[in-house]
């Protein structure tokens, strides 16, 4: 299981229709809501999706927020 939590910024295995393949999270729990850094599109996803579609966490968001 990889470690990631919400602010996290990450990059998926295929990029985006609109060109990029960073995509920040704005939601964790059951279900993970990323929003492309590109274009702003929302994308909401099961845990088990998102494992399997994670190539590799690209920044952690601040802790002190």
């Amino acid at each position: 299981m990889a470690n990631y939590d919400k602010g996290d910024v990450v990059m998926m295995k295929k990029a985006h229709p609109c060109g990029t393949n960073r995509w920040e999270i704005t939601r964790v729990g059951a279900d993970i809501k990323i929003q492309c850094q590109g274009c702003g599109h929302v994308v909401m996803m099961t845990r088990q999706k998102f494992d399997k579609r994670l190539k590799k966490v690209i920044e952690k968001a601040n802790p002190a927020e």
